[in-house]
């Protein structure tokens, strides 16, 4: 394969809920993550839901990272989708940090072409 870029789908468990509620926060983390990875922040966008619940995207011009809450289980679905010469795991540390994650499971994908 011809990789492109580089997929981390991260499930972090047992976080702090009010965190979780409050896309200000969690803008400003997935921020800092972005920069950790050496990611260049083109827009974000983050949306409350009601009565709870957050999901938010930063484009970055080496593709995206994405989060995804729900307060009410302590839990938050993420994606860091990177190419070039990006480090998704820097920004894995930070987040699972900021969120305080207890646990956390983590697939990693490599994304790109098949030779023909």
């Amino acid at each position: 394969m011809n990789t492109f870029g580089h997929h981390l789908l991260v499930e972090y468990y047992d976080c702090n809920k009010d965190t979780l509620n409050d896309p200000q926060a969690l803008e400003a983390m997935m921020i800092q993550a972005a920069h950790a990875a050496n990611a260049t922040i083109v827009k974000t966008v983050f949306h409350q839901f009601a009565p709870q619940g957050v999901s938010g995207i930063i484009v970055i011009e080496e593709s995206h990272l994405s989060i995804h809450t729900w307060p009410e289980h302590g839990y938050a679905a993420v994606d860091f989708y990177t190419c070039g010469k990006n480090d998704p795991e820097r920004a894995h540390e930070v987040l699972q940090k900021a969120l305080a994650s207890k646990r956390f499971e983590i697939m990693i994908i490599n994304r790109g072409i098949l030779p023909d």
